[in-house]
């Protein structure tokens, strides 16, 4: 139990951590946003780029991988090459997101094992006490007790740990969707095949 007792304040710091830091109003403020579309308008790299070293995130590290791969010589300002920068840094930031988040999943397989654990130690007590003509329920009760609360403390951690583990995994591939949509709507400011404000997004959560 006290084994199941730290992964339970593993797994809640690992839950606080997350919503913290995965919420759509972190990954995806809307002033900075409106602030480099202004800036991809007036197609102002330097100021841009020196933004996204001032914010650091998922978004201006993105933003700053595609700035570098601008070429005013090219067609479209090697556009081509300024997406792929984008799709390459999401797709490396997201992974290290889900890297923190399978911690839950790893919780959520250990605490039933753990559990079990206790289970068997709970068993051989009773066992033991059996062998030792120790025939009273008290004498079995302690043991047996073991057992069933390690088992209940283990499947109380283990639930909600995959819970969590779903619902973050779901919240970063939501949320990481639309930045890439929004780093898609910025580069076409930048080329000068879009001029309105970006599509909806989800509501921040």
């Amino acid at each position: 139990m006290h084994l199941i007792a730290l992964c339970s304040v593993a797994a809640l710091a690992l839950a606080v951590f997350c919503w913290l830091t995965y919420r759509k109003n972190r990954l995806l403020p809307q002033p900075l946003v409106e602030q480099l579309n202004e800036m991809l308008s007036r197609k102002d790299l330097e100021q841009a780029y020196r933004c996204c070293q001032t914010h650091p995130g998922p978004l201006t590290q993105a933003l700053a991988s595609a700035i570098m791969k601008a070429n005013y010589e090219r067609d479209m300002y090697n556009k081509n090459a300024m997406e792929n920068a984008v799709a390459d840094e999401c797709f490396r930031t997201e992974t290290k997101m889900m890297a923190t988040v399978n911690y839950l999943n790893t919780l959520a397989v250990l605490a039933p094992m753990i559990g079990l654990l206790g289970t068997v130690s709970g068993m051989i007590n009773s066992f033991s006490a059996l062998t030792a003509g120790k025939a009273e329920a008290s004498d079995l009760a302690k043991g047996i007790g073991e057992a069933l609360v390690a088992t209940g403390g283990g499947l109380l951690l283990a639930i909600p740990s995959m819970f969590l583990y779903f619902a973050f995994r779901g919240l970063i591939a939501a949320n990481m969707a639309d930045v890439h949509a929004t780093l898609s709507h910025m580069l076409d400011r930048f080329t000068g095949e879009a001029h309105g404000t970006p599509p909806p997004v989800l509501q921040p959560v």
